[in-house]
């Protein structure tokens, strides 16, 4: 104890433990331990979808001067969601672009702007509204580099709010996973937490094909814990490939954006029960990490997919035919379970809209 004390004195006094060998440091780590104390790692921060989102920006924004965003609001308003937050005050007119309510029009000027070897970031108010320029997205955007045999890119971000919010109704909740993921040209990546936010939109700007980047509006302003990776400007998340949020051994949930958090809890609450649940995270829809998926049911022998979309024609049914086509559908105990939005336009009514979505019960109740 007498050569603790005096370390601590030395520390106290602004020097340093000298290393020693093997063990140096031990009888601090030692004391700390006694004393209830542990050592951690780099500490992580609380930070909120919308910030990770907002810092992804500004830092690709910074790194690369062809990069730019445009929409609706994005400007002196800051967003509709204030991911925008305190862009245009730092790179002006030139680089955040109000545009007029013009859907058609403004992803037309992103799209030509890519194809010239810009880099834009075309912000969609809500996913909803992209179906004024479908044309633009899948036949201009998609298929261009096809078409051109491949003489012609177009790194171009289409992003913004996806899927259901809280009482918008059947035009302003409806899940686009499937729509965008079936087209080829596309690369499709749905974040969950504030780490994919950021890691994936960072990864969308850089890759030279056009990217759709499904958000959810009910994440916006949720805190999740960023890693100190994940605070560096270099930190990028590889499209194509899924997460496995929570291990475990009974069965596989696989799901993507919001539904990724009702698994955790469902898997947090059937773990008391004896039910030890895998969270797979998809991150993204195209290319899809089905590797991944397979892996985990070969080791589970159960499969439940979750979404917030309809189920005809779903991300959850290609899963299933994925699995169904592939090796992994041998080591199946069970058929597998789909869990997904109710096959009608969103309800206005609370009650009548909780119940068209996937809730933490739903999941739940297939392990009664």
């Amino acid at each position: 104890m007498a050569a603790v004390a005096a370390a601590l004195r030395h520390l106290a006094l602004g020097g340093r433990l000298a290393p020693h060998g093997r063990n140096a440091g031990a009888p601090l780590q030692r004391l700390q331990q006694r004393r209830g104390l542990r050592l951690s790692a780099p500490a992580a921060v609380q930070v909120t979808v919308r910030d990770a989102l907002n810092q992804a920006l500004d830092e690709e924004l910074e790194r690369d001067e062809r990069v730019f965003l445009l929409g609706e609001e994005v400007a002196q308003y800051d967003g509709a969601y204030k991911i925008s937050r305190g862009l245009w005050k730092k790179y002006g007119d030139k680089r955040i672009i109000d545009t007029p309510i013009s859907e058609m029009g403004f992803a037309g000027i992103a799209v030509g702007a890519a194809m010239v070897r810009l880099r834009p970031v075309c912000e969609f108010m809500t996913f909803n509204f992209s179906m004024q320029a479908i044309d633009q997205v899948i036949n201009s955007a998609a298929k261009t580099c096809y078409m051109s045999a491949g003489s012609i890119s177009v790194p171009i971000v289409f992003r913004g709010p996806n899927g259901a919010a809280a009482g918008v109704a059947a035009q302003h909740s409806q899940c686009f996973a499937a729509w965008y993921g079936h087209c080829p040209g596309l690369k499709v990546v749905s974040p969950w937490s504030s780490e994919d936010a950021k890691g994936l939109l960072k990864a969308s700007i850089r890759d030279d094909n056009p990217v759709v980047m499904l958000e959810s509006e009910l994440l916006y302003g949720v805190p999740f814990e960023m890693s100190e990776q994940a605070q560096s400007k270099d930190f990028v998340i590889p499209i194509g490939k899924a997460k496995i949020e929570r291990q475990g051994t009974h069965v596989t949930l696989v799901a993507h954006s919001r539904p990724v958090g009702h698994c955790m809890e469902a898997a947090a609450v059937l773990s008391k029960e004896g039910v030890e649940c895998e969270v797979i995270n998809l991150r993204t829809i195209r290319p899809m990490d089905i590797e991944t998926v397979e892996a985990s049911v070969v080791k589970t022998n159960h499969l439940v997919t979750v979404e917030g979309g309809w189920p005809q024609f779903g991300v959850g049914a290609e899963i299933c035919a994925r699995i169904m086509e592939g090796p992994a559908f041998n080591y199946l105990d069970a058929p597998a379970v789909r869990v997904t939005g109710a096959d009608v336009p969103m309800p206005y009514a609370k009650i009548l809209e909780d119940n068209s979505l996937p809730q933490v019960k739903d999941i739940k109740l297939l392990y009664p």
